[in-house]
């Protein structure tokens, strides 16, 4: 196909010349750091350019062939940092086994929305990455034909090679990559078909894996700086708390302390963005030479917290829902129809209220962050998945242009969502700016999950009205959580049923809560499609045959307009999964529930089997069947997928964050419960449906169904329902 070009091109792609020889190509992206180095799996033979420019460009090769590709996005281990680059390399027609990749730093004149979240990276990225290949290949392949003086048409590529099979003559993309900055920029340029991919598509290993095996430093936990200070907080012990006063005098002390200090890291006055939720701006600051150092002068503190505000907790939040939800919203987030008539027309209605705790992120790498902040100039590197909006906080906090503030991000040891929220950094700014010196912060576990910024709790409550054929008359949800209601108004089975109604109710509190992995629909999947295979059951049909039946229904006579989802791919992912899973054919002695949703823009279909095995669930295998369009790793896509299960089964079993009296009763691991190997699903089953269309979000869609298929697989294994997560409580498997 052919792709017109919509940038000015001398913005879309600029063109320079190596010193060694090669070509370097910005695409509206990022240029590199530092010099590229050959990894170990690359023949011994093959060597870099002794002299490489580098520039703020995105693709570069020298003149041996070898090409280092960007990677623009920050890498929480959902790989991007291997999928964005094979997706230039494929329209290059490049080697792989020649091509470097390097993380690039922040810089938003070259590149937009460089950023980890909502599953959306290489959705967005699809097209520009593809052309940014497309573009480097034919300017290649137009100075080749120049040099050989026959037509472009006449020549054709294959793994960085350029051939002209009438003559036998063929070069390398380093031998002509100098000449190529001749060439016009194309105003179009033609996009592979799916069908002649010869990278997308192909399991591709994880381009950090010698490293990470090898223990080289690529997390910000690993970093190290010349004449680096270690620095670590201390903040209320209680939500509703507040800094009194403290005594550092015995902390001062201690070998290799250099000061203790309280302060606000988002000052009265800091123009805040959406990411700097934070409880707990005030801090004490502990500043040393060392980790251990720090932390033992930590625990000298003596501080006094006062009350500031009311203090919270898990029995207030639960009662303060549970009024909000018996109560009706001002205006309904949708309506359709007459629901309250046809209620009261119904001859069976089933009612269910869903509830779900707070939830901590627990990255397994800590909150981190480095920073250099001089009188003129910033320098910031750790993890964060919002580097953009970490230099605007930042810009503001430390009164310095953005331009003057470079942000470098690193690999991160888990995201989930916590490091879209980057009061770390800040503070670890905030912290240099104040020692006068490089510092790097660090947060304790307990530091961590006792900071904030968690899964909201939730409450929602469901109800259906059948007629007496069993069919679905009326739909009613109506949700509540803290800061914000989990109901999408618009999803399945808006569109599928003639009265329809659905409510959003918001709880204030003074615990901040923010992203977790698949936001609101990790909670709100569960319930809906928990409610749904007990609404199946009321009206005496196969649960499957249910949601096909309501899908079919949106096919053919769909429910008003603003639908935010496509019948045909939902009931799609559903029909694989139950062919796969042999959904008819019973499995004695195991329960088997299923699930379906859509998410950041992807269907996921599961079928789970569960066997109680001493009072616990023991899964013994998922099938799950996925429709993200084209997947361009599928080793990397089944690894995501998998570890989205694997942490979906985890959370409903046995994990949960409370309060008292405003404070987390729950600190570290010995307390807070996560899925252990054992409890893993023995084997998991993943099934592609293979469309053609443009790639949609991975890195979610496969943890929000996966709750409500175990809920429903263990009510077929025990014939009890349950409406309250967590599901297992000091090892017992609970109502």
């Amino acid at each position: 196909m052919n792709t017109n070009k919509t940038h000015n091109r001398r913005s879309f792609l600029k063109v320079s010349a190596a010193t060694g020889g090669g070509i370097l190509f910005g695409f509206q992206i990022l240029g590199c750091q530092s010099e590229p180095r050959l990894p170990s799996f690359i023949a011994p033979d093959i060597t870099i350019p002794d002299a490489w420019n580098t520039l703020n460009g995105y693709l570069k090769i020298g003149s041996n062939g070898i090409i280092t590709i960007m990677s623009p996005n920050p890498e929480i281990g959902q790989n991007v940092k291997t999928s964005m680059p094979m997706i230039v390399a494929e329209e290059l027609d490049a080697d792989w086994d020649k091509v470097i990749v390097q993380q690039a730093k922040l810089d938003t004149d070259l590149y937009k929305r460089q950023l980890a979240g909502g599953s959306q990276s290489i959705r967005f990225g699809w097209h520009m990455l593809r052309k940014a290949g497309a573009t480097a290949r034919q300017m290649l392949v137009e100075a080749a034909a120049k040099k050989w003086n026959v037509p472009s048409s006449d020549l054709t590529t294959d793994k960085g090679v350029i051939y002209h099979q009438s003559s036998g003559n063929s070069m390398g993309y380093g031998d002509i990559a100098s000449a190529a900055l001749d060439i016009e920029i194309p105003e179009e340029v033609t996009l592979k078909e799916p069908k002649d991919f010869k990278i997308i598509g192909r399991d591709t290993r994880n381009v950090d894996r010698f490293s990470i095996v090898q223990g080289k430093p690529l997390f910000g936990l690993d970093l190290k700086k010349e004449g680096m200070l270690i620095a670590m907080i201390e903040h209320p012990p209680a939500f509703g708390m507040k800094l009194q006063s403290f005594d550092a005098s015995e902390s001062l002390k201690m070998p290799g302390i250099r000061d203790v200090f309280a302060f606000n890291s988002l000052p009265e006055g800091t123009q805040k963005q959406w990411t700097d939720t934070n409880a707990f701006p005030e801090l004490i600051a502990i500043v040393g030479t060392s980790t251990w150092q720090v932390l033992k002068a930590k625990k000298k503190l003596k501080i006094r917290w006062v009350q500031d505000s009311e203090a919270e907790s898990t029995l207030k939040h639960d009662e303060a829902m549970s009024t909000l939800v018996s109560q009706t919203p001002d205006t309904p987030a949708r309506l359709d129809g007459d629901p309250i008539g046809a209620f009261n027309k119904a001859a069976k209605i089933i009612e269910k209220t869903y509830n779900a705790p707070f939830l901590a992120h627990n990255t397994l790498e800590p909150m981190n962050f480095f920073a250099r902040v001089t009188q003129d100039n910033a320098a910031v590197e750790g993890p964060i998945q919002t580097p953009e909006y970490l230099r605007m906080t930042l810009s503001s906090v430390l009164d310095l242009p953005e331009d003057k503030i470079s942000i470098m991000m690193t690999r991160m040891g888990g995201g989930f969502g916590r490091r879209l929220y980057g009061n770390f950094a800040v503070e670890a700014a905030v912290i240099s700016q104040r020692m006068k010196a490089p510092v790097k912060l660090i947060y304790t576990r307990e530091d961590d999950m006792t900071q904030g910024t968690y899964r909201p709790a939730y409450k929602v409550t469901y109800r259906a009205g059948l007629d007496a054929q069993g069919n679905l008359l009326a739909f009613h949800v109506k949700g509540v959580g803290i800061h914000g209601s989990p109901v999408f108004a618009n999803r399945f089975p808006a569109g599928a049923v003639d009265h329809y109604l659905a409510e959003n109710l918001t709880q204030d509190s003074n615990i901040s809560t923010g992203a977790w992995r698949a936001p609101r629909s990790n909670f709100i999947a569960i319930a809906e499609q928990a409610f749904l295979d007990e609404v199946a059951e009321a009206a005496g049909k196969d649960p499957i045959d249910f949601r096909l039946e309501l899908f079919d229904r949106v096919i053919n006579n769909p429910v008003g307009s603003n639908n935010d989802y496509d019948p045909q791919r939902y009931a799609g992912v559903l029909k694989l999964v139950k062919e796969k899973s042999n959904w008819d054919t019973p499995k004695p002695g195991i329960g088997r529930g299923v699930s379906a949703y859509y998410c950041h823009n992807s269907y996921v279909a599961q079928v789970l089997d569960v066997e109680i095995q001493n009072k616990l669930p023991k899964v013994k295998k998922v099938y799950c069947a996925v429709d993200c369009g084209i997947v361009v790793n599928p080793e990397g896509a089944r690894n995501q997928i998998e570890g989205g299960i694997v942490d979906g089964i985890g959370h409903t079993l046995f994990s949960a964050l409370t309060f008292e009296n405003g404070s987390p009763e729950q600190n570290n691991f010995h307390q807070y419960r996560l899925i252990r190997h054992k409890e893993a699903p023995d084997q998991i089953d993943i099934f592609f449906v293979d469309n053609g269309i443009d790639p949609t979000g991975l890195g979610e869609p496969s943890l929000p169904p996966i709750g409500a298929a175990l809920m429903n697989a263990i009510y077929k294994a025990t014939g009890k329902r349950r409406y309250t997560l967590p599901l297992v409580q000091q090892e017992t498997l609970l109502g």
